[in-house]
């Protein structure tokens, strides 16, 4: 299992960028582009675009994005669809990118796919998870099985606590 201090799996899944538009996004890339400046990743796994616990968290991430993106890209990741995500972008005015994964290859790289408990059965599917990826590409800290509430407040202490979160 992907641990803290474990270089982050490579992945390239297509998504919906901040202003809409569809394209590929790739860790290395992402890692080396001019535009990180040495930004960690937060590359959030949730269950599904538009329901109330996934709406809630995203929500956060926009109404914090000030505070998150002088210190990290945020990126979620579902299995949903790309016009899935486009919807959901703009019914809830998301300001990040949105990557989809309908096979769950990534997710299961970085520990998002598996069994977990719902209303008390045992499920495979979506595991809410959080991965912070350092700009060397390794993994800085794991937040597995969030609970929604306070976690975006959980990656911004973090941050700061690494020298990075910028009110």
């Amino acid at each position: 299992m992907l641990k803290e201090g474990d270089n982050a799996p490579e992945f390239s899944l297509a998504g919906i960028d901040e202003e809409g538009v569809e394209r590929e996004f790739r860790l290395s890339s992402l890692l080396s582009g001019p535009l990180e400046n040495g930004r960690d990743i937060a590359l959030y796994f949730y269950p599904k675009d538009d329901t109330p616990g996934c709406t809630v968290e995203a929500c956060d991430f926009r109404d914090n994005f000030s505070r998150a993106a002088a210190s990290a890209l945020v990126l979620g990741v579902s299995a949903d669809s790309i016009a899935s995500h486009l919807k959901f972008k703009a019914r809830h005015g998301l300001n990040f990118p949105l990557l989809s994964d309908p096979d769950h290859k990534v997710m299961r790289k970085y520990g998002a796919w598996g069994q977990k408990k719902t209303y008390g059965k045992t499920v495979t599917g979506i595991i809410r998870t959080t991965c912070l990826i350092a700009p060397d590409g390794t993994i800085a800290r794991i937040w597995r099985g969030v609970k929604v509430k306070g976690h975006v407040d959980a990656v911004l202490e973090t941050l700061s606590a690494r020298g990075r979160g910028r009110d």
